[in-house]
């Protein structure tokens, strides 16, 4: 389902720890934070905190940040929310040459669909980090079409009040950007829908993106294993190093 839901609707907020469960990325993060032991963190667009709490839990001096409170009140009921730092805000209000890692998971950095907005989370980033502090994030390589599969098929949540059926419908593609909208039909028929969009952007395209919002691109990783990026690549994970403000 797309990460682009604005999930500010406390119904829709209640469904995505179902919809986006601990997978393979959730460990990546979790890894490269015990790579970096007792670190102060900035989870930009933390969701429900479900990485934010167990990063917190290993050690770390977590913020979680989102822009829908939604979100952040399931955050912070969740059993060890207590021990992070919770703030209702989008990039901009980062704090400054705080952090030693800042990430963005969960396809976070699509959402940012303008060069503009884009570019100003990115800087917002690098002002959050300690001279060398460390942004990583992934974004879906566009060669791999990804949304070529998301009207395909719906989705079945079970809730405890009953069954929410799921599905996307992608609203067209044009120069990087894809369309969506997202369909909810709840256990009472309540039919909701979420629009959005994502902006898929290639490996050149985030790389001088990085370079020009101050960074050094450390790696770039084709796959949660740490692989190389290759033809099939459906992920580009990135590790950018944060240059002086």
């Amino acid at each position: 389902m797309t990460e682009d839901a604005s999930y500010r609707d406390p119904r829709l907020a209640a469904l995505y720890d179902r919809m986006n469960p601990y997978a393979a990325d959730t460990e990546f993060y979790l890894a490269f934070g015990d790579e970096h032991p007792g670190s102060r963190i900035v989870d930009i667009g933390c969701g429900t905190g479900l990485l934010t709490v167990e990063l917190a839990r290993r050690g770390h001096r977590m913020l979680g940040v989102d822009p829908a409170d939604a979100m952040l009140q399931i955050a912070r009921a969740r059993d060890g929310g207590d021990l992070v730092e919770w703030l209702t805000a989008d990039a901009s209000a980062l704090p400054v040459a705080d952090a030693d890692l800042a990430i963005m998971t969960g396809h976070v950095a699509q959402v940012f669909v303008t060069d503009d907005a884009w570019l100003d989370a990115l800087t917002a980033a690098r002002r959050a980090l300690k001279p060398g502090g460390l942004l990583v994030f992934e974004s879906r390589d566009p060669r791999a079409r990804a949304w070529l599969g998301w009207d395909d098929g719906r989705e079945v949540i079970e809730t405890d009040a009953g069954q929410v059926i799921a599905w996307n419908e992608v609203a067209g593609e044009s120069a990087g950007v894809v369309g969506l909208i997202g369909h909810y039909v709840l256990p009472d028929g309540e039919h909701l829908t979420d629009e959005g969009a994502l902006r898929f952007r290639t490996e050149e395209e985030l790389r001088a993106s990085l370079v020009g919002a101050g960074f050094g691109v450390r790696s770039v990783y084709g796959d949660w294993t740490r692989g190389p990026v290759t033809d099939s690549t459906t992920e580009l994970i990135v590790v950018a190093e944060g240059r002086p403000v």
